[in-house]
């Protein structure tokens, strides 16, 4: 299958094109500047017309949460617009569509990992700006899957277990947030959840593999036990190692809210699909063994 992925530098993205040829699918991954979801809608028709997919995964977003708060508008144009011309080019296309979300559209007071039927309340412009996606894209397509997912990490760009690693290569200690809980997940697991969800819109009109759907991994942590668990796997290399000290979201405040309860249950996703990702550590350490032990040590190295 030619699978058309929006975005081209994003964990998601490269996670994809990473496990295509494993999968059996052909990827093009699309951005900027052939592709800026903040450009006139008109001209995201047209350019993602001319690949002639026969799926889309629309996963290029704006995820600078808290720059969100600054410049809610982009966010909005992107995430929201920008979105909705990605699901209408492909319901033209009448090829299958994934889209990729967030947690964040939930504000984390409920004390239960949060279902896909359970009510919405972002917190901040980033998290209304997916949920608002969320509603452009199930509108505008009705061959549409949209996977929430959280606290993606993987081999590629800045997340938390690079910006660990690096900062244990200075320092004995590092404070991290611990009353955050939520399903730290691999944009690897993430990319082959992906095609499978893909292949099962491709095969049928069955209307329970459309909607939203939420795929983290197996387990649960808080900031906190994700930054031992990097440092455990780390050691286990001879890598970088610090003491990590539990602090509270009001000992880090920043500019947008993070949720308290990020965890969602991927229980309908498992069902419907036969998606199950593995448990959280489990590709933790082969995340960090890739870092530490092949071509990915001098990226990591240049993150500041």
């Amino acid at each position: 299958m030619r699978i058309l992925v929006t975005g081209v530098d994003g964990q998601v993205a490269r996670s994809l094109s990473e496990r295509a040829a494993t999968a059996g699918h052909l990827v093009q991954t699309l951005g900027r500047p052939q592709l800026d979801l903040s450009e006139n809608p008109d001209r995201i028709d047209s350019v993602i017309k001319a690949t002639a997919p026969d799926a889309i995964v629309s996963a290029a977003a704006y995820t600078a949460v808290d720059q969100a708060e600054q410049e809610p508008e982009l966010a909005f144009a992107v995430n929201a617009r920008g979105a909705g011309a990605v699901a209408r080019a492909a319901a033209s296309l009448n090829v299958p569509l994934v889209h990729l979300s967030t947690d964040y559209v939930f504000d984390g007071r409920k004390p239960e990992p949060y279902e896909e039927t359970d009510q919405t309340n972002p917190m901040g412009a980033y998290g209304a700006s997916k949920l608002a996606g969320e509603h452009e894209v199930l509108s505008e397509h009705p061959n549409s899957a949209i996977l929430r997912t959280a606290w993606v990490y993987s081999p590629f760009g800045k997340n938390f277990v690079k910006t660990m690693l690096r900062l244990a290569a200075d320092r004995d200690e590092i404070s991290v947030v611990a009353d955050q809980i939520g399903n730290p997940t691999s944009a690897l697991d993430i990319a082959d959840g992906v095609f499978t969800v893909v292949s099962n819109l491709a095969e049928g009109d069955d209307p329970a593999r459309r909607g939203i759907f939420h795929m983290t991994a197996h387990g649960e942590g808080s900031w906190a036990d994700f930054a031992k668990a990097i440092f455990g796997a780390s050691a286990a290399m001879a890598g970088p190692v610090a003491r990590v000290r539990p602090i509270g979201t009001a000992d880090y405040p920043t500019p947008a809210r993070r949720p308290a309860n990020s965890r969602l249950d991927s229980s309908r996703i498992a069902a419907v699909h036969n998606v199950r990702l593995p448990n959280w550590q489990t590709s933790l350490n082969t995340v960090v063994h890739r870092l530490l032990g092949g071509d990915a040590v001098p990226d990591l190295k240049a993150q500041h």
